[in-house]
């Protein structure tokens, strides 16, 4: 089966919106690929997709609407399960991949591409793992040629296995762990996956091959918690006990990672098999040399930050369907209060206050505050708070305002400034701007990244005051706007 990147070839995406799909998206759009999309909420994903692809309304569930969305397709990525699902997921699954079997062969669809689970078939598998096995069987018994990639953990920020992690290594100094800690796993890193699902598109292979992936370590579970809390800077003491079963470790860890519980819950109870690479021929076929755990974090730390500085708040908040002015949540491990005002003035004027922050113009609120955090921060051995700015008008990324540092800058929209005061974790201001008819809407997004539990409890302990000035910091900006 040739294909050479052909702008002719169609690949269909499923699970665009997920963890895993939202990266291979923004992979084959790079590829050159022509991709369509299929989701549930078309419109939720069209502000994540490139100009030439396309977002068809379907449902894995809802056999007729496959079909349609089939059409014309080479290529068809399943990467979809039905474990968020209160009912039973198993079920679910078994007739998802049946109708994307029968809907693809109908198609005449050549090649499915599937990511399932790494665990050995001949023992006794978790519910979650013997599910992802009996997806990929009812795939190729629709007739249809079938590429089954099987991994373990998948490291990067986003992915549920990391996010457990790390919610366990933020959150608990010392942990009293369960014996299944100590259970073999070979994670792998987002970008090692992609490599792989996307390769598979342009292999020449026949029959139906499936291939385990994995990265280049044979860790533990306690393992990627401790390089991460390194990493981190964290220090955590992890007490192996025999009592705890997956079961009440499910529940524990409804307890202390709620977002994440009815998935995580799931999981658990596969992480009592061991889940390892026995069979290489993937890494020989494609000539892909996986990263390290460390590595693997490392990139998963660092692509996270570079991601969080180009977020734009506006669109985020948007596309939720948030319609309340205020809002405060979690967005991974940062904690994030956004809110709004209208003012009567173009862009330009209502930035205009913005590029002047800090220096001699001040922070529009509580300037006495502002000195006080200062001046705590010295005797604690910072920067302090007063050191100004390069220019009172102009500002350039890299530039020093005060007690900030500024990370990215566009000219009458956004502004996004990086705290370097002492703080159990790392804080950023970042603010946007947008006018229509003479009038504009001015954003400020506080962001909070907490190290540990103390990095919570200093959040948590200073939010009454927080809300206090970042409320009057945003009412000064806009009427210093007003009487520009």
């Amino acid at each position: 089966m040739q294909n050479k990147g052909s702008r002719e070839q169609l690949v269909l995406l499923t699970g665009a919106t997920g963890y895993v799909g939202g990266h291979l998206l923004k992979a084959l759009e790079a590829a050159g690929k022509r991709v369509r999309c299929l989701a549930r909420r078309p419109d939720l994903l069209r502000s994540r997709t490139g100009p030439e692809t396309e977002t068809v309304r379907g449902d894995v569930l809802d056999r007729s609407s496959l079909i349609g969305a089939m059409q014309g397709v080479h290529t068809a990525y399943y990467l979809v399960h039905s474990m968020d699902s209160p009912e039973s997921f198993e079920q679910k699954d078994r007739e998802a991949a049946r109708n994307f079997g029968e809907a693809a062969r109908e198609a005449s669809v050549p090649r499915i591409i599937y990511l399932g689970g790494l665990g050995e078939s001949s023992g006794e598998l978790s519910p979650h793992l013997r599910s992802r096995h009996e997806v990929g069987n009812l795939l190729r018994a629709g007739g249809v040629q079938v590429i089954e990639f099987r991994a373990s953990i998948i490291i990067g920020p986003g992915s549920i296995s990391f996010e457990m992690v790390r919610a366990l290594a933020e959150r608990l100094p010392v942990m009293i762990t369960p014996l299944w800690v100590s259970v073999k796993t070979q994670p792998i890193a987002i970008s090692d996956v992609v490599k792989y699902l996307l390769a598979a598109h342009d292999l020449t292979i026949s029959g139906s091959p499936i291939f385990e992936i994995g990265g280049a370590d044979i860790v533990s579970y306690g393992d990627i918690i401790r390089e991460y809390a390194r990493q981190r800077g964290l220090h955590r003491l992890l007490i192996r006990v025999p009592v705890l079963t997956p079961r009440l470790s499910s529940l524990w860890l409804g307890l202390v990672t709620p977002f994440y519980a009815r998935v995580g819950r799931k999981l658990i109870d596969s992480i009592r098999h061991p889940t390892v690479v026995h069979d290489a021929a993937a890494q020989r076929l494609f000539g892909i040399q996986p990263g390290s755990v460390r590595d693997a974090i490392a990139d998963a730390l660092r692509d996270e930050d570079k991601e969080f500085a180009a977020i734009r708040w506006s669109r985020v908040l948007t596309v939720a369907g948030d319609s309340p002015n205020r809002k405060e949540f979690r967005f991974g491990n940062r904690i994030v209060r956004s809110e709004t005002i209208r003012v009567r003035v173009p862009s330009a004027s209502a930035f205009a206050p913005v590029r002047r922050i800090g220096g001699a113009t001040g922070w529009f609120y509580g300037e006495w505050l502002w000195q006080l955090r200062g001046l705590i921060d010295l005797l604690a051995g910072g920067v302090g708070m007063r050191r100004g700015r390069p220019n009172p008008e102009l500002l350039e990324v890299g530039d020093q305002v005060d007690c900030w540092r500024v990370e990215a800058f566009e000219p009458d929209r956004h502004l996004l400034l990086a705290a370097e005061m002492k703080f159990p974790g790392r804080a950023w201001l970042d603010f946007e701007v947008e006018g229509d008819n003479g009038a504009s809407t001015i954003r400020q997004t506080a962001i909070f990244d907490p190290l540990g539990l103390l990095g919570l409890a200093y959040w948590y302990a200073t939010l009454p005051l927080h809300r206090v000035v970042f409320a009057g910091m945003l009412r000064g900006i806009a009427a210093a706007a007003a009487r520009t």
